[in-house]
């Protein structure tokens, strides 16, 4: 009979609460962290590698989900290569002595719950040049091409936002290049095991 009873148990639970956060890893080759910023006034793209990153997803309530990310800024790359030295200077994000930089999320607010694709926003802390400062980033999940309808163990983001350089103290060559960086990021990721 105690038997019967935990198997009714189990049955009226929701199904929803037997699911937990699932960690995800980044496909970092079809991954791209990408900004975008204006020197004398024409937009340029560049990009940094994901060093390492640390990604929670739960699909029941993604408000519990977690990012924690720090990004390559020894690989940086902007097209221009005296562009790329400028951005690795100390005056701007100080690669020798400042070689990564580290987003963790402190939370995670979806435009609609019911549906990840419609967006919304990321709160976090970014630390960059040891300078530590809230941002709030826009991104949207959406399943990978190719994968089947309900197939959620490869997701696909889409984060952008803007940080000003100013505020982290990269402040090198302002009479060239913007104040505000442009972030267009592409991530790629699958369910771990």
């Amino acid at each position: 009979m105690p038997r019967l009873f935990a198997i009714i148990m189990l049955m009226l639970i929701p199904l929803g609460s037997l699911a937990a956060p699932v960690n995800y890893n980044l496909q970092a080759d079809r991954s791209e962290v990408g900004f975008i910023y204006a020197l004398s006034g024409a937009q340029n793209r560049g990009s940094m590698p994901v060093r390492t990153a640390r990604i929670v997803i739960d699909l029941d309530d993604f408000s519990k989900s977690s990012a924690d990310v720090t990004v390559d800024v020894s690989r940086a790359r902007t097209g221009l290569i005296f562009a790329t030295e400028a951005l690795k200077a100390a005056s701007v994000l100080d690669a020798r002595a400042h070689p990564t930089i580290r987003f963790q999320s402190t939370a995670i607010r979806p435009n609609n719950p019911g549906n990840l694709s419609q967006g919304g926003q990321i709160d976090g802390m970014l630390t960059i040049r040891g300078v530590t400062r809230p941002v709030t980033l826009n991104a949207a999940v959406f399943r990978q091409a190719g994968t089947a309808e309900g197939d959620l163990s490869q997701l696909s983001f889409r984060i952008s936002g803007a940080v000003k350089r100013s505020d982290f103290g990269a402040t090198g060559y302002s009479d060239l290049v913007d104040d505000t960086i442009n972030l267009d990021i592409a991530a790629r990721v699958i369910r771990g095991q």
